[in-house]
């Protein structure tokens, strides 16, 4: 069977591509036909690893979405959760209650533990105090136009505990924070611009609330480093951040858990 002249080129195309890859005695392959099987290989080497390091998950997604749909999942829970709570802890009570009527040692503990429900922030409270707003810079403010970066203009962690801790070194005999009952337990935490708190996010304005000599505690937290650093970046970038004297705050009775995890012995 013959071939056309057609067939011959293609024959010929056949031929240098075999060269290429089997050179004929005294003859020296080329950087690119020595290079390409490396590229090859390299290439393949790399879409394996990718494969299994992903697991089927897309390598390029974005930690602080998961983190974020990780966060709502649970707190959904919490909800279910102090829901549960609430209706056993009336529960008790009613039991408690029925049982201590007729029970004289029992009914004298009661009345003992009651008397440090206050201290433990497990009853409510009110009276004059202060209450301090911490926000972000607003959008499209002069902040970026300073040099500032993203983190310079959001509320940190640090800041809002920064006035906690000053307001609590001022005196503070009760205080809130968007509302919710600070106890000693309280972990004030942010996941990224927002606030976790008892299982429930909170986002800016922060809103820290306390009862105590308005007096005392404004100069706490003047004198507080954190709170100095933080009212630094206040004019720097924008941020908000008032303190108004209140005449009559209200604090809820602390609603979460009072059970200890961990403790350590001060030394």
């Amino acid at each position: 069977m013959e071939y056309t002249s057609g067939t011959s080129s293609w024959r010929k195309a056949v031929l240098r591509v075999g060269r290429a890859f089997n050179p004929l005695p005294g003859h020296r392959r080329s950087g690119w036909t020595l290079g390409v099987p490396l590229i090859a290989a390299t290439a393949g080497l790399l879409f394996t690893v990718s494969a299994t390091t992903s697991q089927g998950t897309t390598l390029r997604e974005d930690n602080s979405v998961r983190l974020d749909q990780l966060v709502g999942k649970k707190e959904a829970e919490v909800g279910t959760y102090v829901r549960d709570v609430n209706q056993l802890r009336a529960d008790i009570d009613a039991l408690a209650g029925a049982q201590a009527g007729g029970d004289g040692p029992l009914s004298a503990e009661r009345t003992r533990g009651e008397g440090y429900l206050s201290d433990a922030g497990l009853t409510a409270m009110h009276g004059p105090g202060l209450t301090v707003r911490m926000d972000d810079a607003p959008p499209g403010g002069n902040g970026l136009s300073t040099g500032a970066t993203q983190d310079d203009l959001v509320v940190h962690q640090q800041d809002v505990q920064a006035v906690v801790n000053a307001l609590w070194a001022g005196g503070a005999e009760a205080m809130t924070i968007m509302g919710v009952r600070v106890v000693t337990t309280t972990a004030v935490q942010c996941v990224g611009n927002t606030l976790l708190l008892e299982g429930r996010r909170y986002s800016p304005e922060f809103v820290i609330s306390a009862i105590g000599d308005p007096a005392k505690m404004q100069a706490s937290l003047d004198a507080a480093l954190g709170v100095q650093a933080f009212r630094d970046a206040v004019r720097a970038y924008g941020l908000g951040y008032s303190v108004t004297r209140e005449t009559d705050i209200v604090a809820p009775a602390y609603q979460g858990s009072v059970l200890l995890r961990h403790a350590s012995v001060p030394r």
